[in-house]
């Protein structure tokens, strides 16, 4: 099981390091953006809704990763005040009564909202009309990578119990 939170841990930090510097690409979109408004006059055409769907996709992506640095909000004031064993039971009861309706509705949601937008060719408004689908899809996979970023963290409150329970 350890092999498991390990890949997974492996896989979530790879693709974070991998995707967290794209935020500079973003940021170069918008100075050409803002260059232009200010230089010529008026905005681009598309780069205000790129920005804004490379924004939302890369701040997706990066929530496993988050989640694996325990970047997240938790209330780790009153957890921190109890045994490893309480702290693995509160941690196991929080992703079974929150994050297992979350990640419920996150799959089932993002995977109709995806393909609904592919089958009626979604675009956005103006001129250049850029395919909304892609980002779309971007909710399914980071919800899948979130889910099996949680996974490694049951695994790792689960071996916790099992060790209390052996000692």
């Amino acid at each position: 099981m350890n092999a498991i939170a390990k890949a997974i841990d492996t896989l979530n930090e790879a693709l974070g390091r991998l995707i967290a510097p794209l935020i500079a690409v973003i940021t170069l979109i918008v100075l050409y953006d803002i260059g232009l408004r200010y230089f010529a006059g008026r905005p681009s055409d598309w780069a205000f809704d790129i920005t804004k769907m490379l924004f939302g996709a890369h701040f997706m992506l990066m929530a496993a990763y988050g989640l694996r640095h325990h970047a997240h909000v938790e209330v780790d004031v009153l957890k921190r005040l109890l045994s490893r064993r309480k702290q693995a039971i509160v941690e196991l009861l929080g992703y079974l009564i929150f994050f297992v309706p979350f990640i419920y509705m996150m799959l089932s949601l993002g995977w109709s909202f995806f393909m609904r937008s592919y089958s009626r060719g979604e675009t956005t408004y103006g001129v250049v009309s850029i395919p909304v689908y892609p980002i779309k899809g971007v909710i399914v996979v980071a919800a899948v990578l979130i889910l099996l970023q949680a996974i490694a963290i049951v695994i790792r409150a689960i071996q916790q119990l099992r060790e209390e329970r052996a000692a």
